[in-house]
């Protein structure tokens, strides 16, 4: 099978490199890749949005199936784009543009999730029109209050305050157009107590579902969850507290429950649905879905199944999963992710960096690199490059991955030295 794979980040590297390990992977394109997913397949200059340009890739390349990594694509209609289109017609994972608006619009998401009973924080939509709503809304909480734009914005689009006065002003911000189209509306949501995790529901459309290993991911900048959000800067796969109790929960109470909801609305849906989840109690409840993998908890669920990924994405893609097999490493994953000096804020880039081979039983997975003119690996991106490790325990592929994490070199590198510390 000829594959093309849209993506650049972290996310994609680890997805290259489980399609890469296939015997079912005749050739592996990459769309524009990164330094390191050439150590996969081939990387091919054309961005994620240039539709025209994939198709024409397909069609050259001859592919008979495409992964889309990233949201923005899907929510945009690269999948009506290629159905529509004159030309070759791959196996497509990933959903339309009406499945995607689960993760492109909060409010959306928040109805779905009424409207077929899927546990989630109490909440209203505010726009223009009834901001004094919103306010008394954001009143009648306690803090810390969530304020959330109600579209794409690049994963900076929520706010948690613990002062109401902030909220209030945030919520006038936001609609005023501080997150530019993404915050005309905006959902305020009742703050939930509880512990994060991530979860990944493969779909095939028809009610054929494979739930791969749960992950909890780390998002503030600082050591001890401190700081500013970011994209992530590491991973656990499987967190303790996700156990099979838990877990039947998740099944039950919402994935399933989001399937059948989303064939109730005529949406066929073939791809990943990821399930942000908080364990309220010993109960999970939905923060929000997305349309695709998590990033950087795909660099660690996706080195831990075991069984060859192509057959279960094409069953996936083609309608039906059946018995497509999923098989997963008893070990645990640590994903730990360097990143630029100044991140999240404004960083440098084009910074020369040293790479060696991965310590045995550990793995790279570049996310903001690119091969300068000269051909040396530099950095591209403000989060740079994760280590993942596998190990028996929990603490033993930690302290694999922050070794691994050290032998990395380019100037300004910072980690949290604290991934997976508070599970230990």
């Amino acid at each position: 099978m000829r594959i093309l794979l849209i993506g650049s980040g972290g996310r994609e590297s680890a997805i290259a490199r489980s399609l890469s390990l296939s015997p079912e992977c005749e050739a592996l394109f990459i769309a524009p890749g990164n330094a390191g997913t050439g150590e996969y397949g081939t990387n091919v200059p054309v961005g994620v949005l240039d539709f025209e340009a994939i198709g024409a890739l397909i069609d050259a390349e001859k592919i008979d199936m495409i992964v889309v990594g990233p949201e923005v694509p899907l929510v945009k209609g690269i999948r009506e784009y290629l159905e529509d289109r004159e030309g070759r017609k791959p196996l497509i994972v990933g959903p339309g543009a009406r499945g995607a608006a689960l993760e492109g619009s909060k409010d959306f998401a928040k109805e779905f999730m009424g409207r077929y009973g899927i546990p989630t924080a109490r909440h209203l939509t505010v726009d223009a029109a009834n901001i004094a709503a919103g306010e008394a809304f954001l009143r009648s909480l306690q803090p810390p209050y969530v304020l959330k734009a109600d579209g794409l914005a690049a994963g900076k689009g929520v706010l948690i305050l613990d002062n109401i006065d902030d909220a209030v002003r945030e919520l006038h911000a936001m609609l005023a157009g501080s997150f530019g189209a993404a915050s005309a509306k905006v959902v305020i949501e009742e703050y939930l107590h509880g512990i994060e995790c991530s979860v990944f529901v493969l779909t095939d459309g028809h009610g054929g579902c494979r739930i791969l290993p749960p992950a909890k991911d780390y998002k503030r900048i600082g050591e001890g969850d401190t700081g500013l959000n970011t994209g992530g800067m590491g991973a656990v796969c499987p967190p303790p507290f996700a156990d099979a109790e838990f877990m039947e929960k998740v099944k039950e109470r919402i994935a399933i429950p989001t399937i059948r909801g989303l064939i109730a609305e005529g949406i066929d849906y073939r791809g990943f649905i990821f399930l942000g989840l908080m364990k309220v109690g010993s109960d999970p409840m939905v923060i929000e879905y997305n349309a695709r993998m998590g990033d950087p908890e795909t660099e660690a669920v996706m080195p831990r199944i075991t069984s060859d990924i192509v057959p279960l994405l094409a069953a996936a893609a083609a309608g039906n999963i059946g018995e497509a097999a999923l098989e997963v490493d008893p070990r645990t994953a640590v994903t730990v992710m360097a990143v630029a000096d100044g991140y999240p804020g404004s960083y440098a880039k084009g910074t020369p960096m040293k790479i060696g081979s991965a310590p045995a039983g550990s793995m790279y997975f570049h996310a903001g690199t690119a091969n300068d003119a000269e051909g040396r690996t530099v950095t591209a991106g403000g989060r740079v490059i994760a280590a993942t490790s596998l190990a028996p325990t929990l603490a033993e592929a930690a302290a694999m991955s922050f070794a691994a994490i050290d032998a990395v070199e380019y100037d300004g590198k910072y980690y949290r030295r604290d991934i997976a510390k508070d599970l230990i």
